[in-house]
Parts: C-alpha cells; structure tokens; sequence
C-alpha cells in the first residue's frame, strides 16, 4: 500500500500520470482522461487550462510586514465553442479551507461559472459535488430507515 499525502493523494506519481502529464490527483487525471479528452476531440471544447491561478485576496501591507495575497488554483479553466466558460475543480471530500475559497471565488468572480466536480459510480458517474452530497444523505437516510425498520430503536424509543 503506497503511502498518502493529507490530501489523500498517492506519492507513486505513475498512478496519476497520463500522456506524460503528471496530475495532482489521480481523480483530476481521470477527469482529464474521461472527459476533458473527449470534448476536445469531438470539439465541445476550445480551450482548456490546468492549475489556472486566481487571487482570492490581493497581497497588503500591515504594521510594516507584506501579507501575501491568498490564491486559488483551479484544476480545470474551459472555454466551450459555444462560448460557455466554466472554472473545474474535481473534489472528493472538500475541507474547510476549500469551502472557503469556494465562498472567496464566488464573491470575488460573481460572473464565472464555478463547479465542484467528483466522480461517483453510485450516483452516475462524473456529477456535481452537490449531487453526490445529497445522494450520500439520501443513502445515509434510507439505511436508517431500513434499520429502524428492522426493529432497531429510534432514539426516544421506549
């Protein structure tokens, strides 16, 4: 079992390196692969950009001491040929620095159309993360009923 970074991203590079490119993720890679690829060829999309940098937060000076600016990479920047443009960015379980980043992004780029992406056979495959989120909840809900269902107590119960 190769060993993880705390983003649970594999060290053995090979695992998330296709056509020569080495990806931060295997997920994001695949994405690439499955996806971006595809459009590409088939011309659905014009343009694409990996670990496009946006600032969040200019950098400022503060007591004499240069605060730097806070950046946000986006995995995938996609300009459609029907002039559609979205902002990617391929997401397992976002922790709290990525959930404010996202509010940051949103505030900062009112106009861009920004999306949360993860990958979920389950669900259908390549989804919002928005629709896994409430798939898991659902699954989650369903399970409890089952159990509730099958004579285990509710809280509460007598």
């Amino acid at each position: 079992m190769s060993e993880t970074s705390k983003y649970n991203v594999g060290k053995d590079k090979a695992d998330r390196t296709f056509n020569g490119i080495v990806f931060d993720s295997a997920m994001e890679m695949k994405y690439y692969r499955d996806v971006i690829l595809p459009a590409l060829e088939h011309g659905t999309i014009r343009y694409f950009e990996r670990q496009k940098k946006y600032i969040l937060q200019p950098s400022f000076i503060r007591g004499g001491k240069k605060i730097l600016p806070i950046e946000y990479k986006a995995d995938y920047y996609v300009q459609y040929t029907d002039g559609r443009e979205e902002v990617i960015d391929i997401k397992g379980c976002p922790d709290n620095v990525a959930l404010l980043k996202r509010k940051l992004f949103w505030y900062v780029y009112p106009g861009v159309d920004y999306k949360w992406i993860g990958y979920s056979r389950v669900d259908g495959g390549w989804t919002s993360y928005e629709a896994i989120k409430q798939g898991r909840a659902e699954r989650r809900r369903m399970k409890k009923q089952k159990e509730n269902k099958d004579g285990k107590k509710e809280k509460g119960d007598c």
